[in-house]
């Protein structure tokens, strides 16, 4: 019988997409104070791998990624998930949104993202939300899964995510310290 044990802390992450980069940083802003300072970024790039956000959103539609400083229990993920969507309606303009935040977290052997979608490949966590494994960590590197989205599997953003799991092992050890 394998003996049980508590999960570690993970690193939050999240995705920000938006038409205007007002949007973005108003959005930033409510995250910071929800979940604390923000460690690292990508770099924005074009969000142009689907038109699922475009009748909603518009067209010419940016993505950004982050890190957190803050460490956070992966049990919480529900609540920080639950946290984006009213967000994503505080900054919605006509029901429509103008920002699409999704977080998620990177631990050891994965980056995990939070979604309300359920699917052959997502597991039920809590309060209706479910976790989507888009990466794994695997010979030094991150991988794609067969249904990782294509913004995440660019080399710059696997570099990021690389990065933030770098960071997440110093904080680790630090605080073991």
């Amino acid at each position: 019988m394998g003996v049980i044990r508590l999960s570690s802390p993970v690193r939050l992450i999240a995705a920000i997409c938006y038409l205007a980069a007002e949007q973005k940083e108003s959005a930033l802003v409510k995250m910071k104070d929800a979940f604390g300072p923000v460690l690292g970024s990508s770099a924005p790039f074009e969000f142009n791998f689907t038109t699922y956000y475009e009748h909603e959103m518009g067209s010419h539609l940016k993505k950004q990624f982050f890190s957190f400083l803050n460490l956070v229990d992966p049990s919480e993920i529900p609540d920080i998930k639950i946290k984006t969507n009213d967000l994503e309606k505080l900054f919605a303009v006509n029901d429509n949104r103008t920002v699409n935040i999704d977080p998620g977290y990177i631990e050891a052997a994965k980056l995990v993202l939070a979604t309300t979608k359920n699917y052959n490949h997502r597991i039920y966590i809590a309060k209706g939300i479910y976790g989507d494994v888009q990466l794994f960590w695997q010979n030094g590197r991150f991988h794609p899964n067969p249904w990782t989205y294509p913004d995440y599997k660019q080399p710059d953003i696997l570099d990021f995510f690389a990065s933030v799991r770098n960071s997440y092992f110093a904080k680790i050890k630090k605080e073991a310290n």
